[in-house]
């Protein structure tokens, strides 16, 4: 299934056994009431009460006569340790252990014999204690009310050392919530007691909400009172001292009753009153930048199924899982929420839906999730492999976008995970609609592979080849609204909180313009280009630091790919790439030196460098891949001989590449451009061949078109070919290519370029009376006198005039030239 819930926790097989072995230890030694006492048949009574920040679990049990036994599970050891025991017949509301396991806190309430165990009987008190437990010793009684309580000690982030002043937060069913400043101290060696014990400090926190919820991982309170019947969500972070900060309110639009009372991972959920509860909404606060209200309306997927309840939530780290059992399963894209297509939504009665566990989890720190039914604590992780194969079985473009960026998101072996893509896209590579796969594939994989590493990098790169999404997916409504930003109370952020303080300010000036694009580099490149055919070129200081740019790039690739390559590609200079390349680099570095602020310049290089590394690198994977799917030989092609189907097949491969790099304007590694070339002679008939270079789908090189005048002999056919390629080359490179073509074709050329470029600025002169006879016999005067005016202009400025590598190339060749060019023509 999508969803793979790795165990962390299991209550029967990490506990149990444990308990078992306690009991006969406790037996043989006969003890009575100092262990953890007789279970008997009473394995029912075991449950979890709290899971605090580091990951220790805290559960309860009763033996046969109901005393109230606390344990503790390590994480880290993995170890069981019995922190307490209540010799009443209690029931447990919550409980929390502070970090040095010196004190415990526990709200209980007497049970019933018939009934609801969690309903207080008339009359009677919940009392909240706090416990002495290193080693067991006093108990002081914090509350004695007719209300729930719960209760939460604070962990602060540094653990290194034990701390003279614990924090315990109390919630209370009349909708309050306080804090208790509790001093320890030594005595006697390593016995840790309360600190004057009768009169603890403590300070309300919030009063008169509605709904809470604790973040654990972060130390954070989030709570909803109503004001004026509206609804306004505010945040506490708590620090390693005795301050807390209100870091923002959020006005919400959501319709909630104050007579209704929710809290979230405040311990276990089946301790409030479920009846009442499922009348409230199912709420949790996941942080999101985007500044926008989704409201997503899913039809429900099985008319079988009879769960109507228990919708969960899940936080995945980029994505929000969203499940109801046996009805749909969703993956919510929280990085980047702003298109419907980059979220998957699974309805129905489909392998994934049923497979997930039909009892309510409850989202805890990062990746864990709880489920309090069976006493499982487990990691909730994207499963990449059935993700993949998903990919492979999927028929809608909406969901092969989505599986598409979940599986890269999910890191992990990223070279096995892109040759994995590249195999589903080489052989679907006509079958997606919507957007380009090799497109999407390449902007994304290199966006996953720089952003993880950097904070704010998800705003300057681009996310995805596709901007909108007018595609409706079946199942799913989706209402975008606009809503108030929440309103920070603190203007001194660090870590989290200048974050969203950085992606709040992102949302308020609408700047979807820092997202990086190659619109000035594709300005650039095409000035640079239009320089050189028309002879001229910009400092050439410029120009070598952005060769030297693509170097490094180069260089930085061939060091990270270290396997020899199979495509005959970085074999040629092809300097119109390198242009490209290097002028990529330069803007990129520019546009995050102007926006990622607090990185140093070095690490920006590299990440620039790394990042066009990437793009570069996924063609040549994509290259490799369908080289090796069709045995062809790791030397260039020749240009004699016809082409074999395999060669259709990677001709028609690298098209598309060439196409999806096109329109992103994106550089492909030297020698591809070639390489393209020599294929389409080979597979293509000669209009359909120059239809492809007119429309500039292939792009003739220098050095492919020089391999083809050394390949090819001079047949007819060949000799059409030749003229159609060296008429379509820009004239420098047509000047250069014509000297290798022995052929009274090229001589003509040769020598109306040599003309023209005599004639561009001739000045009309008296002429001269004497005209020098022809090399040949023929007379034929308009000729004889052309030819005396070209001797006159070459021997007036040899230097200039002498055609660049043709020292031979003068007005004799030109007059031989035309005369052959002539005779051919009559037939002579």
């Amino acid at each position: 299934m999508a969803l793979r819930l790795v165990s962390d926790f299991d209550l029967r097989k990490d506990v149990l056994p444990w308990l078992r072995a306690q009991r006969v230890a406790s037996a043989a030694a006969g003890a009575r009431g100092g262990g953890p006492g007789v279970l008997e048949n009473n394995y029912e009574s075991l449950r979890i009460l709290n899971v605090e920040r580091n990951g220790n679990v805290i559960y309860t049990y009763k033996d046969n006569k109901g005393n109230v036994f606390f344990g503790l599970y390590d994480c880290q050891t993995r170890q069981n340790e019995h922190l307490y025991t209540f010799e009443k017949d209690l029931h447990v509301v919550s409980c929390s252990v502070n970090s040095d396991r010196t004190l415990l806190a526990a709200s209980l309430v007497h049970s019933t014999k018939e009934g609801r165990k969690n309903e207080l009987q008339p009359g009677s008190k919940c009392l909240t204690l706090l416990v002495e437990i290193h080693p067991v010793n006093n108990v002081k009684v914090l509350k004695a009310v007719d209300s729930y309580i719960w209760v939460q000690f604070l962990y602060p982030h540094v653990e290194s050392h034990p701390l003279p002043e614990n924090h315990l937060l109390l919630v209370s069913e009349d909708k309050y919530i306080e804090k208790f400043h509790i001093q320890v101290m030594q005595e006697d060696g390593s016995r840790v007691v309360i600190k004057d014990s009768g009169h603890l400090p403590r300070e309300r926190v919030a009063e008169d909400f509605v709904w809470a919820q604790w973040d654990m991982s972060e130390q954070r309170l989030y709570y909803i009172d109503l004001k004026k019947s509206r609804s306004i969500l505010k945040c506490l972070q708590f620090s390693a001292d005795e301050k807390f900060n209100l870091m923002f309110e959020a006005p919400l639009d959501i319709t909630l009753s104050d007579s209704g009372f929710k809290l979230v991972n405040f311990g276990c959920d089946d301790l409030q009153d479920q009846e009442n509860l499922s009348k409230h909404l199912t709420l949790c606060v996941f942080t999101n930048h985007t500044g926008h209200g989704k409201t997503f309306t899913a039809a429900l997927g099985s008319v079988d199924s009879h769960v109507t309840k228990g919708l969960t939530f899940l936080n995945l780290d980029y994505y929000l899982a969203v499940y109801l059992p046996g009805h749909f399963f969703h993956l919510l894209n929280i990085q980047h929420p702003d298109l419907i297509c980059h979220s998957l939504f699974l309805t129905g009665n489909s392998e994934v839906v049923d497979m997930l566990p039909h009892s309510p989890l409850q989202s805890l720190s990062g990746s864990l999730v709880l489920d309090w039914c069976s006493g499982k604590l487990y990691r909730a992780l994207l499963n990449q492999s059935y993700l993949l194969q998903f990919l492979w079985n999927t028929r809608l473009d909406c969901e092969k976008m989505a599986v598409l960026h979940c599986v890269l998101s999910c890191g992990g072996d990223r070279r096995f995970l892109e040759a994995k893509i590249i195999q589903w896209i080489s052989e679907n590579i006509s079958a997606c609609h919507s957007f380009d796969l090799i497109q999407e594939f390449i902007i994304a994989s290199s966006y996953w592979s720089i952003c993880p590493e950097t904070s704010n990098m998800d705003k300057l790169l681009p996310y995805s080849s596709v901007l909108t999404w007018n595609t409706e997916i079946p199942g799913i409504t989706l209402v975008t609204e606009e809503i108030a930003l929440p309103f920070m109370k603190v203007h001194s952020f660090k870590g989290y909180w200048e974050k969203l303080n950085s992606n709040l300010e992102y949302v308020k000036y609408s700047k979807p313009h820092l997202h990086y694009n190659n619109s000035m580099v594709r300005r650039e490149w095409h000035s640079l280009i239009s320089e050189e055919k028309t002879g001229r070129r910009r400092s050439m200081v410029y120009v070598k630091n952005i060769l030297d740019n693509a170097t490094k790039v180069i260089s930085n690739l061939e060091a990270r790919n270290l396997e020899p390559r199979l495509t005959p590609l970085f074999q040629e200079e092809d300097n119109h790439q390198r242009l490209l390349m290097g002028l990529m680099v330069s803007e990129l570095k520019d546009h995050l030196l102007r926006h990622l602020q607090g990185v140093e310049k070095k690490k920006i290089e590299q990440m620039v460098l790394d990042y066009v590394s990437k793009l570069l690198d996924l063609v040549c994977q994509i290259m490799e891949t369908s080289w090796r799917k069709h045995s062809l030989h790791p030397c260039v092609p020749h240009f004699s001989g016809r082409a074999s189907a395999a060669e259709f097949k990677v001709f028609h491969i690298m098209t598309r590449i060439l196409e999806a790099t096109k329109n992103l304007f994106l550089p492909l590694p030297p020698g591809f451009h070639t390489l393209h070339t020599i294929l389409g002679v080979h597979c293509l008939p000669l209009h359909n061949l120059l239809h492809y270079i007119d429309s500039g789908v292939l792009l003739l090189t220098e050095t492919a078109v020089t391999r083809l005048m050394k390949d090819l002999d001079n047949t007819e056919k060949n000799e059409k070919l030749k003229f159609s390629i060296i008429v379509r080359l820009p004239p420098l490179i047509g000047q250069k290519i014509c000297r290798l073509w022995d052929h009274p074709m090229s001589s003509n050329i040769i020598s109306r370029n040599h003309v023209k470029r005599l004639l561009q600025n001739y000045k009309k002169k008296p002429p001269s009376s004497v005209i020098h006879k022809s090399s040949f016999s023929v007379e034929f005067l308009p000729l004889n006198y052309f030819v005396e005016i070209l001797t006159d202009i070459e021997s007036s400025n040899q230097a200039l005039y002498t055609f660049e590598g043709h020292d031979n190339v003068d007005a004799k060749f030109v007059e031989e030239a035309a005369l052959k060019h002539t005779m051919m023509l009559l037939g002579l």
